[in-house]
C-alpha cells in the first residue's frame, strides 16, 4: 500500500506551490515496493483509503494536479521524458552522424546509470509517465539492462510505458531480458529494406541482424509480450524515397507501424530542401497505389499522423517536422547523455542537471559506492527528524534540480524555427540529442551550469541568454543619435580658400608616400560607417537569437573590423603605420532591415586615421556578409564613408 501524501513544493519566484506532488528519488530507492514516507498524513485517512476498493484508491491516489514544474506558459504538460544514454553509435548514417564523426565526451562527463535512475524517479515523481532511451545507440551501452530494470522499477510509482529506440543491429541479444524490466514499445530505425542500400546509408553491414530483431519482437508480440513496434524511415530525396511503397508494403502481414520522417537539419548532415521529401508528396505517392488508404484518429501528443490500408495488419504515419509542426501539443523532454535538460529538440537552449545533482557529491560522477553513501545519509537523517514534520525523501539537491527544470520548462516556446530558418540555426549533431522519433517542440542559445539554489537571488544565471548574445544584445536594442553633420565657421572658410589636390600625387603624375616628418603630433578621431541590407527578416532575426551556425554574428563582426583597422597600412600601399590608441566597432540592428556599422578609431600620431576606420567598417560589414550569405544571398552593403575626422591641421570635420 501507498500512502500518498500532500508535499508543498518551496515558492519560487512567485511561481504557485505544487501540493499533492509525492517525491520519490532516495525515497523510491530505499523502499522500492513500500510505504512512500514524504510529508504527513493522520492514521484516520490512511485507514478510510484501505476500505475502499483498489479501483477507487487508485483513483483517489491519482487525482492531483500535474506537476507545475512541467507545465509550460502555453499549458502544455511534459509527461514524456527521453534520455539519452549513450553518444556511441555502431551506425553511421547519413543524416544522423556527420562522416567525420562526432567528439565523444569523456566519460567522466556522462551520466551513470545511478544518476540516471536519480533522475528518473525525479521525473516520474512529478508526472511523467513514460521514459524512451535512446543514444547513439542505446544496447551498446554496457550497463544498459541493469539500467532498464531500475527506471522498470517506477512502474509502481507512476511510469507506465519504458521505451527503447534503436537501430537493431544487436537488439535481438538483449530483448528478452529487457521485456523482463517492463520494456513496452520499441522504434526501430530503418530506412531501406535492400540490404546493399542499407551499407551505404549507414556506411555499416548488418541488415540481417536488424531483420533479425524485427522477427523476434514480433515473435514476442505473438507470445503476449505487450511490446508496440515502430519502424522509423527517414526518407531522402533520391536516396530511399522508391522505397516508401515497399515499406508500406510490409504492414500487409505484419502487426507494427511503419513512420516516414521528414529529413531535418542537424549539424554535420549536410541538410538541403532539394533533399527532403515532404508529407505530401510522400502520401501522393500512396495513395496512387493504395486509393483506399484511411486516416486514424490520432491523440492528443501524437507526433505522427497516423493512416491506414484498409485489410492490413498494421499502419503507416507521417512525422512532419518541417511542414507540418506539431509543438502545439508537445508533452517531450530530452536529457542528454551528458546530463543536459533540452526541452526542444530544435532549440539548442540547454541546462545542466548532472552538476547540480553532483553537487552532493563533491562534483564527482554518483556510483553504487556513492549512491550506497546517499542511501546511508537519508537513513541518519530519517533517524534524526523521527516524528518530525519535515519532510522526508529529499536528494541533497532535489529541490534545486525541481527548481532548474521547472525554470527551464517555463522557458519553452510555443513552436520551433520554420523551415527557412532551420538549416541555418546552430544544433547538436542529431547522434548527440537522441531523436530518431520526431519529438519536434525554441531557439535559444548557451549550456549553463552551476546554477545557484537560490533562484531568486541569481535569476539573472537563467536568462539563457549566451555570454556572446548579452554582449552584443545592447547593440541590437540601443537607439543612437548621432550629431548632425556640420563644419565650424573657420574649418569652412580655409577650405573654402585651400586650393583642392591629390596629396598622394606628386607633380610629375606618380604616386607616392606623403612625408609626415615636420608634422607635430596630435590628438586625432576618426568614425566611418556603412549599412549591411537584408532583402528578407530572417537573417536579422537568427542575428538576434544568435542562432546563425557560424556562431555569433556580431560578436565576430566586431572583432574582425578591430583587427582589420590596425592592419590598414599592410592593405593600402601608401597608409603609414600608426600607433592606434583605440579602436571600436558598433553594430546595431535598425528594425528587420539593415545593420548599421560605425567604426570609431582615435591616435596621438602625425597623420589622421580616416583609413584605419574606413577599413574597420567595411571589415566588419563583409564579415557580417560572410556569416549571413547561407540565409540571404541578396545582401547589399552600401553607404561606406567618413562621418566624423576630428584633429590635425584641419581641425573638425563632421558628415551632415
Amino acid at each position: 500500500m501507498y500512502k500518498w501524501l500532500s508535499y508543498a513544493a518551496p515558492r519560487v519566484s512567485g511561481r504557485p506551490q505544487l501540493l499533492s506532488t509525492p517525491l520519490l528519488s532516495l525515497s523510491a530507492i530505499l523502499n522500492p515496493g513500500g510505504v512512500r514516507t514524504i510529508g504527513t498524513a493522520t492514521p484516520e485517512v490512511e485507514d478510510k483509503a484501505s476500505d475502499l476498493p483498489l479501483s477507487r484508491r487508485h483513483q483517489i491516489r491519482d487525482a492531483k494536479p500535474f506537476s507545475e514544474f512541467l507545465t509550460d506558459t502555453f499549458h502544455r504538460q511534459h509527461d514524456y521524458l527521453r534520455i539519452s544514454v549513450s553518444e556511441r553509435c555502431n551506425l553511421r548514417c547519413l543524416y544522423c552522424m556527420p562522416e567525420e564523426g562526432v567528439p565523444l565526451s569523456p566519460p567522466k562527463e556522462l551520466l551513470t546509470t545511478p544518476e540516471i535512475a536519480l533522475l528518473s524517479s525525479i521525473f516520474v515523481s512529478q508526472g511523467v509517465s513514460k521514459i524512451r532511451l535512446t543514444g547513439g545507440e542505446p544496447t551498446v551501452r554496457r550497463d544498459i539492462l541493469p539500467l532498464m530494470h531500475q527506471i522498470g522499477s517506477l512502474r509502481p510509482h507512476g511510469l507506465k510505458e519504458l521505451c527503447i529506440t534503436t537501430n537493431g543491429l544487436s537488439l535481438h541479444r538483449k530483448l528478452d531480458s529487457m521485456v523482463e524490466a517492463g520494456l513496452t514499445g520499441i522504434n526501430l530505425s530503418l530506412d531501406t529494406l535492400d540490404p546493399w542500400q542499407f551499407q551505404i546509408m549507414t556506411r555499416r553491414k548488418g541488415f540481417d541482424a536488424v531483420q533479425k530483431s524485427i522477427d523476434r519482437i514480433l515473435e514476442l508480440k505473438k507470445q503476449g509480450a505487450g511490446i508496440k513496434l515502430k519502424i522509423n524511415c527517414v526518407v531522402m530525396r533520391g536516396m530511399n524515397d522508391r522505397e516508401i511503397l515497399p515499406f508500406v508494403e510490409l504492414t500487409r502481414e505484419k502487426d507494427l507501424e511503419v513512420r516516414f520522417i521528414e529529413y531535418m537539419p542537424f549539424d554535420g548532415n549536410k541538410w538541403s530542401k532539394g533533399k527532403m521529401f515532404s508529407y505530401t508528396e510522400m502520401l501522393d505517392v500512396i495513395r496512387a497505389k493504395y486509393p483506399m488508404l484511411q486516416k486514424v484518429q490520432d491523440h492528443k501528443n501524437d507526433t505522427s499522423k497516423t493512416w491506414h490500408v484498409p485489410g492490413f495488419a498494421g499502419r503507416i504515419g507521417f512525422i512532419t517536422s518541417m511542414t507540418h509542426n506539431f509543438c502545439g501539443t508537445c508533452n517531450r523532454l530530452r536529457i542528454t547523455s551528458d546530463g543536459n535538460l533540452k526541452v526542444c529538440l530544435f532549440g539548442n537552449a540547454e541546462v545542466s542537471l548532472r552538476d547540480i545533482l553532483r553537487r552532493s557529491n563533491n562534483g564527482e560522477p554518483i556510483d553504487e559506492e556513492a549512491l550506497e553513501a546517499l542511501k546511508q545519509i537519508e537513513m541518519d537523517r530519517r533517524q534524526s527528524v523521527a516524528g518530525s514534520q519535515q519532510a522526508l525523501g529529499l536528494t541533497p539537491n532535489e529541490a534545486e534540480l525541481l527548481d532548474v527544470i521547472g525554470m527551464a520548462v517555463k522557458r519553452k516556446k510555443e513552436k520551433h524555427a520554420g523551415i527557412g530558418a532551420l538549416e541555418h540555426m546552430k544544433n547538436r549533431p542529431m547522434i548527440l540529442i537522441g531523436w530518431h522519433e520526431g519529438g519536434v517542440d525554441s531557439q535559444i542559445s548557451s549550456v549553463v551550469r552551476g546554477v545557484s539554489p537560490i533562484l531568486q537571488q541569481h535569476s539573472s544565471r537563467f536568462s539563457f541568454l549566451g555570454p556572446n548574445q548579452a554582449a552584443c544584445a545592447p547593440h541590437l536594442v540601443q537607439h543612437r543619435v548621432f550629431s548632425t553633420s556640420r563644419y565650424s565657421q573657420n574649418n569652412s572658410k580655409k577650405g573654402q580658400e585651400t586650393a583642392a589636390r591629390l596629396t598622394h600625387v606628386s607633380t610629375s603624375g606618380t604616386a607616392h608616400m606623403v612625408s609626415i616628418s615636420e608634422k607635430a603630433p596630435t590628438s586625432r578621431v576618426a568614425t566611418a560607417a556603412c549599412a549591411v541590407h537584408f532583402s528578407s527578416p530572417t537573417a536579422l532575426r537568427l542575428i538576434a537569437d544568435n542562432q546563425m551556425k557560424k556562431g555569433d554574428v556580431l560578436g565576430v563582426a566586431r572583432v574582425a573590423g578591430i583587427m582589420a583597422a590596425k592592419r590598414t597600412p599592410d592593405l593600402i600601399p601608401l597608409c603609414h603605420p600608426i600607433a592606434i590608441s583605440q579602436a571600436t566597432v558598433d553594430l546595431q540592428a535598425v528594425g528587420e532591415e539593415r545593420i548599421d556599422v560605425r567604426a570609431t578609431v582615435t591616435c596621438d600620431g602625425k597623420t589622421g586615421v580616416e583609413m584605419e576606420a574606413l577599413t574597420a567598417a567595411s571589415t566588419a560589414a563583409l564579415t557580417i556578409y560572410d556569416m549571413c550569405k547561407a540565409v540571404d544571398k541578396g545582401m547589399r552593403i552600401e553607404g561606406l564613408r567618413v562621418v566624423l575626422k576630428d584633429g590635425g591641421k584641419s581641425g573638425r570635420w563632421e558628415m551632415d
